[in-house]
């Protein structure tokens, strides 16, 4: 275990005005970027990571905790590697762990009250539609569709099962017995195309080539040693570890989520150059007046069309119409921007859309 290279990724984005700065969740963190190649030969979901393809794949970077380098690093180390092939987005991930506790059985039961292994997944980066998954090292499974956030009143739905998942757990060590030292687990998913496409609103039929919006996040308890057996430690609250670091301690923030690329070049071979897509700036304008609108609205009971009411200076930003244009109703916001794809060609236009449940749309 860890005894693989780590591969960085650096993604850049934009900044706007100094407020911002009044958000803790919208502080300068860069979602991280992972290039998935396709896997070579069959994956048998195992939980051992031991085929070729699982091999020749780069780690990710370590997680961190979920505010990011505001606080110090997780005492214990967690990494996840990405491949793909016809059928199924394949994860994989290896987690340190000398007391391995697990106690929830059930499927569909809260599984994060363990100490738990989490995916999100937004394929079309809108930040609705998106799917939550967890797993415990009993490989107890919670499988989740989330319409929206949280925060935009949106609600989970628990009935909603991935047909054809396959996952497995690997125990390095021994479950629930303190009188040992573990190393850890390792754990195998395979999530199917055909449900994941599902939550696609691009429509895009092949993988290869298309950017989504995923993260990984671990869940850690403190435990205490009961007459020989683990228990939480009373009044301290979980850690959270994260691979692309969130800001604040809320995983509901899909804008916050790394990019995965699906890249047609095979496992073993050189790993394309990857580049945030352009389309991320129009998004992060639009997710700026969101997020200040809200706040407005918090404020006065109402939502405002100014950009100055809003504290949004005018940025230099190539190949958009400023100002945005915003209509607003008594409880209810609609942004829009433009934005100019070539000016020397046709100058042809993308129209993008933000509304005060926070989906992002591109008309």
């Amino acid at each position: 275990m860890f005894v693989n290279s780590i591969l960085f990724f650096s993604c850049t984005a934009i900044s706007f005005a100094q407020s911002y700065e009044k958000f803790e969740y919208i502080e300068s963190i860069n979602p991280l970027c992972y290039v998935a190649q396709r896997a070579t030969g069959d994956i048998e979901i195992d939980g051992k990571l031991d085929e070729p393809s699982w091999q020749r794949a780069e780690w990710t970077s370590l997680f961190v905790d979920i505010e990011g380098d505001i606080r110090p690093m997780p005492r214990l180390k967690t990494r996840t590697k990405m491949i793909w092939d016809d059928h199924y987005f394949y994860i994989a991930a290896d987690l340190e762990e000398p007391h391995l506790w697990a106690s929830i059985t059930d499927r569909d039961a809260v599984i994060y009250r363990d100490n738990d292994f989490e995916v999100f997944i937004d394929p079309d980066g809108d930040t609705h539609l998106y799917y939550e998954f967890e797993i415990n090292a009993f490989g107890t499974e919670w499988d989740l569709l989330l319409p929206r956030p949280y925060r935009d009143g949106g609600l989970f739905i628990n009935a909603w099962n991935i047909e054809d998942l396959k996952t497995a757990v690997k125990v390095w060590g021994t479950i629930n017995d303190p009188s040992d030292f573990d190393e850890g687990w390792s754990l195998e998913i395979a999530f199917p195309w055909k449900i994941l496409q599902q939550g696609n609103n691009r429509r895009i039929k092949a993988i290869k080539g298309q950017i989504w919006r995923v993260n990984f996040s671990r869940v850690q308890w403190e435990l205490d040693i009961v007459e020989g057996l683990y228990q939480k430690e009373q009044g301290k609250p979980e850690a959270n570890w994260v691979w692309s670091p969130q800001g604040l301690i809320n995983m509901h923030y899909p804008e916050k989520w790394g990019y995965v690329l699906f890249s047609e070049t095979k496992v073993g071979e050189a790993i394309p150059h990857f580049e945030k897509p352009r389309t991320e700036t129009a998004k992060e304008i639009l997710r700026s007046i969101y997020y200040r609108e809200k706040e407005f609205f918090l404020a006065n009971g109402f939502y405002t069309m100014s950009m100055d009411s809003l504290g949004i200076d005018t940025p230099i930003i190539p190949d958009f119409i400023w100002p945005p244009r915003v209509v607003t109703s008594d409880f209810s916001f609609e942004a829009s921007i433009q934005e100019v794809i070539d000016i020397e060609e046709d100058g042809s236009i993308n129209h993008w859309h933000i509304t005060s449940d926070g989906r992002i749309t591109k008309r």
